[in-house]
């Protein structure tokens, strides 16, 4: 199962931007409430490189869909910011809404996994709300534990939900 991807280049800022901000009405995948602008997000890219936690964009791959470039994205952030820390990295997937359900998000999470050794990288994160089915399902089918649960830490549209933290050691097996 293989992927294609580039590194984000700043022209493709407005599209990761879009895709993000297509998710926020769901209130399943992230605890932003308002769409937010590519200026405020210059910041986040900016944590991003190459060779220690890249930003990868991948290009369309559905017929039909040639007005859109990036038919999804996936970062790898630093987990907490201290330095005992830096062997660990929080993953995030965000696929535009013509890419769901057709088997992107486990291609992603595998290149991840496979990517994440030549990044001195030997444990990764997500944080996903407890009622975003998809997301968990997808992490756990790709080897990654249970490891945490905040119960009630998130208020989206006056409902308290759960954040799940699920983490998997990587070239360790799976339980």
């Amino acid at each position: 199962m293989h992927v294609s991807y580039r590194d984000a280049t700043l022209d493709d800022l407005p599209e990761i931007v879009a895709i993000y901000n297509s998710t926020i009405a769901s209130r399943e995948v992230t605890a932003d409430l308002a769409p937010v602008t590519v200026e405020s997000r210059l910041p986040w890219f900016h944590e991003h490189g190459p060779s220690k936690r890249p930003l990868w964009v991948i290009e369309n791959e559905a017929p039909g869909n040639e007005g859109k470039r990036i038919a999804a994205w996936l970062s790898f952030s630093d987990f907490y910011g201290r330095p005992a820390y830096a062997g660990t990295a929080e993953i995030s997937i965000y696929l535009d809404e013509s890419a769901r359900g057709r088997g992107l998000g486990t291609r992603l999470v595998a290149a991840a996994l496979d990517a994440a050794p030549a990044l001195g990288i030997d444990t990764l994160l997500g944080f996903i709300f407890g009622h975003n089915v998809a997301s968990l399902a997808l992490f756990r089918r790709c080897g990654f534990e249970d490891w945490g649960n905040l119960p009630r830490v998130a208020v989206l549209d006056g409902v308290e939900r759960d954040l799940v933290i699920l983490g998997r050691r990587i070239g360790k097996p799976a339980a």
